[in-house]
């Protein structure tokens, strides 16, 4: 194995997708409790084109292999008391090291493969899901009967959100920019669609909540949606902020929570984990069993094969990407 070359898209230099380039590389012989994981399929975030300019919370040395979920096959092992055996199908989750024919990990980095989902799906299935179940079921206490509104709800973790947020018992409204997005949201359950570009959406949950406002709104945009949100929160209720798809986080005005006796919670599902290894235990298993369960899967938007990293960040950059967007590695 390690007189093979693997092929991995590396981030030369903070320009943008520009600076990411189609690189061979030599694959070092595993260290004691490595494995290796020939990749089939990785899915892109929104982090992963933040880092390509330098601008994600994460600032990995230049040059740093992009990707931070995907789905692979366990090809070699040297954890033989570990709980992963060659042939075994895995979910990698990491910061980045996914857009790559090989990645080496730890047990720590990896996890069993969801049976009900294809490759495609399951690449993409770890960061956005884990991401709504972390906010709707750590950070924001959803129960069954109470009102979700989901901001940007045909993106990635918009639309992980609506499902789970649908298989726990809400009644969900989601809120994107066009019909197509919508349409996502829609498939994915939601029984309420606002279109924000023609309609103000606080005044909309107002009307569809008879004046209650949202109990759990999410917030992965930002911006001056951000704060409109406050404008259609229930009392008590919990607005989560998962990122800043638009550009920018909205300005708090403190004023507005105390009026509205609600909290404003942020969301780093990744971080969460890493500071608290029996919590990340117990969410992996989790969310695990719920969507083997309701049958939870992301939505394909396309699929593009690796040697157009860059034209998918673009994409994503120009917030054409409508849906997951999947990396194809492996056969």
């Amino acid at each position: 194995m390690t007189d093979k070359l693997a092929t991995a898209t590396i981030c030369h230099d903070l320009s943008g997708p520009g600076g990411v380039r189609l690189e061979p590389q030599h694959m070092a012989p595993l260290a004691p409790g490595q494995l290796r994981v020939r990749m089939k399929a990785a899915a892109l975030n929104f982090p992963d084109l933040l880092m390509t300019y330098g601008k994600y919370q994460f600032k990995p040395n230049l040059p740093f292999t992009l990707g931070m979920e995907g789905v692979g096959i366990i090809e070699e092992t040297m954890d033989p008391a570990g709980p992963y055996k060659v042939g075994d199908a895995v979910l990698y989750k990491s910061k980045t090291g996914a857009f790559a024919t090989y990645a080496t990990v730890t047990a720590s980095q990896v996890e069993p493969m969801p049976k009900h989902l294809t490759y495609a799906e399951a690449a993409a299935f770890s960061v956005t899901f884990l991401t709504a179940y972390v906010s709707l079921i750590e950070r924001g206490r959803l129960k069954a009967g109470e009102t979700l509104l989901v901001l940007g709800a045909g993106g990635g973790v918009g639309q992980a959100t609506v499902a789970l947020g649908k298989a726990l018992g809400a009644s969900v409204i989601a809120a994107a920019s066009s019909a197509d997005k919508l349409a996502i949201a829609k498939e994915s359950g939601a029984d309420h669609l606002i279109n924000y570009h023609e309609d103000p959406f606080p005044e909309r949950v107002q009307k569809i909540t008879n004046g209650r406002g949202a109990d759990v709104i999410l917030d992965p945009v930002g911006g001056t949606f951000f704060e409109q949100s406050l404008d259609c929160i229930a009392w008590s209720g919990r607005l989560l902020v998962a990122g800043f798809a638009g550009g920018e986080f909205g300005v708090l005005k403190a004023d507005l929570p105390v009026t509205k006796g609600c909290s404003v919670i942020g969301v780093r599902a990744g971080e969460f984990g890493r500071r608290d290894p029996i919590a990340r235990e117990r969410v992996s298993i989790g969310l695990r069993k719920l969507a083997e369960a309701k049958k939870l899967r992301p939505i394909i938007g396309k699929v593009w094969p690796l040697a157009q990293i860059s034209d998918a960040l673009y994409a994503m950059e120009r917030r054409d990407a409508i849906g997951k967007q999947i990396i194809l590695i492996g056969d």
